[in-house]
């Protein structure tokens, strides 16, 4: 058995995914089919792709349809950095045109901690212990 989170997007889950794999060392795209002529979605949209980030693995879909609904807040990825430059260098890259939820600062529970939509529409909570 296996459980991994799913984000679905509606045309950017390979410009997401590749921007991701960027920010976490050590992370890659394990996997990704696309679809093609004729289908359902664009020819060459993401149909499904599995991504390693921080070892974390991750999948991920360019829905066809435009459903009623995105992504929210409520579920968000947990970001644990282990120093201050890479705090800021992963916040740097998921803020960049996306909406602050929560600034970096001294919430009483860490050193730094901030809370995030990237402008993928996937929310993050960004961390230094």
């Amino acid at each position: 058995m296996d459980i991994a989170p799913f984000l679905m997007f509606t045309g950017q889950a390979e410009e997401a995914l590749g921007h991701y794999v960027s920010l976490f060392e050590g992370s890659r795209i394990e996997q990704i089919t696309r679809w093609g002529p004729g289908g359902p979605a664009p020819e060459g949209q993401v149909m499904m792709a599995t991504v390693v980030l921080a070892g974390q693995k991750v999948m991920a879909s360019d829905s066809p349809p435009v459903h009623a609904f995105t992504f929210t807040p409520s579920l968000s990825l947990f970001v644990a950095c282990g120093s201050e430059e890479e705090f800021e260098r992963v916040l740097a890259g998921l803020s960049e045109g996306g909406e602050t939820l929560m600034p970096a600062g001294d919430y009483g529970f860490s050193r730094r901690y901030a809370w995030l939509n990237d402008r993928f529409g996937v929310s993050w909570q960004v961390n230094l212990p």
